[in-house]
């Protein structure tokens, strides 16, 4: 049974019997209360573990409470619920301490997400018995406050304590790069060069060439010798993206780099040393391609020294409509136009994607949307066709009317364990009718 306790505030005495029976089924201690003032008066008393809030409600609104909980309550976590979503609304519940963010309507299974995603932050911050972890300076050009994200905040600024080599994992369009340049930028070789490389897009023929440069006639063309990415980097750090995609007699010369700092020009055996730090990155499991045999062993555990996982967009939920913000604003500025508003049907699509492209594909759409429409809001019309297709799959519009009766009539008897006198007075029915729609089922 699960002993965690929540406070369910709202001024709709249906929302709250909703959320009260739907969480308390799933083993929580749910409290309500219908007011904030309510709601005060109540945390004085009691100490809970989660508050879920509406942001609109009269006299008082549910920023309000968020602020009061965040200056007074700093062991209880925040999810603000609304009818009236907006972007603007998102950003200053998360700026100011809100945990989730929930549009109206949403499933009882996106209700139980957001609750299990902020009980998990609450239980992993007692774990380690700390009440507030430390705050980070802004890292340029990151935007988010994730929990996810504080976790790569805290370990950018480990890797920049250090000289450590350090390897980036992640999927394609997370930012990698962006997290490399933060530990460069925030580290004492700041003033040095940050070199980027991308491994997987110099031919193998050309990429010993590139990384550590080759002398007069070592090949044909090469009438005049040429310093590498290593030597250009002197002092700095090197950015191996796509490490992934070196052969093994590459990985052979930079298993020497990162063993002894020392590398040889195409065309002659002088050796010389190079003071260049290592970031890695790659979006594969290093571990599968090491059993595979295409990746060797030694320049594995060379690289990982210590390891930086950069989360999917799909993982961050609370940083979506503060990146759709920005990015929208970035290119309206570059337009020359007002920055787009955007539509709530609109804003439930982007919290519901599954983005699979990640901040990239985000960026991307923000500067097509921003380009391509001619008013001054975004709306479902406005968004590729994939994402219509996805976010309406996701709600449920690819089911039938009795698929979907049928769902509805499952959840409502889960909810009140499956008492049928209750479920049909929830359902709006008589017991006889509930009773022939489940032999239908």
């Amino acid at each position: 049974m699960n002993k965690s306790s929540i406070l369910v505030v709202d001024d709709a005495p249906d929302t709250l019997e909703i959320i009260k029976r739907n969480l308390s089924s799933q083993g929580f201690k749910v409290f309500t209360a219908s007011s904030v003032t309510e709601a005060i008066g109540f945390l004085d008393e009691i100490a809970v573990d989660l508050v879920i809030s509406d942001l609109r409600m009269p006299k008082v609104s549910g920023l309000d409470l968020v602020r009061h909980v965040r200056a007074n309550f700093k062991d209880t976590e925040i999810i603000i619920i609304t009818g009236y979503a907006t972007v603007e609304g998102a950003v200053k519940a998360i700026k100011i301490g809100a945990e989730e963010y929930l549009a109206k309507p949403f499933t009882d299974e996106e209700l139980l997400r957001a609750v299990e995603r902020a009980l998990e932050k609450l239980h992993a911050r007692r774990a380690v018995e700390i009440e507030s972890g430390p705050v980070f300076p802004p890292l340029e050009g990151i935007i988010g406050e994730s929990p996810a994200m504080r976790a790569v905040y805290k370990a950018v600024f480990k890797a920049a304590s250090t000289a450590a080599s350090v390897l980036i994992t992640g999927e394609s369009g997370t930012g990698k790069e962006l997290v490399a340049r933060a530990i460069h930028y925030n580290s004492r070789r700041a003033s040095s060069p940050f070199v980027p490389v991308n491994c997987g897009g110099i031919p193998e023929g050309l990429l010993e060439s590139e990384l550590f440069g080759h002398v007069k006639g070592a090949f044909t063309g090469a009438t005049e010798s040429r310093a590498g990415f290593f030597q250009t980097a002197e002092g700095g750090t090197i950015f191996l993206d796509e490490i992934s995609e070196t052969s093994l007699a590459m990985q052979v010369k930079l298993l020497r780099v990162l063993q002894d700092r020392e590398v040889s020009m195409v065309g002659t055996d002088r050796i010389r040393k190079v003071d260049v730090r290592i970031i890695a990155a790659t979006n594969k499991d290093l571990l599968k391609l090491v059993e595979k045999g295409t990746l060797r062993e030694d320049l594995y555990f060379r690289l990982v020294v210590l390891a930086i996982n950069v989360p999917p967009l799909r993982e961050r939920g609370s940083d979506i409509l503060p990146l759709c913000q920005h990015f929208a604003c970035k290119y309206a500025d570059e337009s020359g136009k007002p920055p787009p508003k955007f539509s709530d049907r609109a804003i439930d699509v982007f919290l519901n994607y599954h983005w699979p492209g990640n901040v990239r594909e985000l960026e991307n759409l923000m500067q097509r949307l921003v380009v391509m429409i001619d008013g001054d809001i975004i709306d479902v019309p406005d968004l590729p066709s994939l994402m219509r297709f996805s976010a309406q799959k996701k709600a449920g519009f690819d089911k039938t009317l009795a698929e979907a009766e049928a769902e509805y009539i499952k959840n409502v008897l889960a909810s009140v364990n499956s008492n049928k006198s209750r479920a049909a007075k929830i359902l709006g029915i008589d017991r006889k009718t509930l009773r022939k729609k489940l032999e239908d089922i």
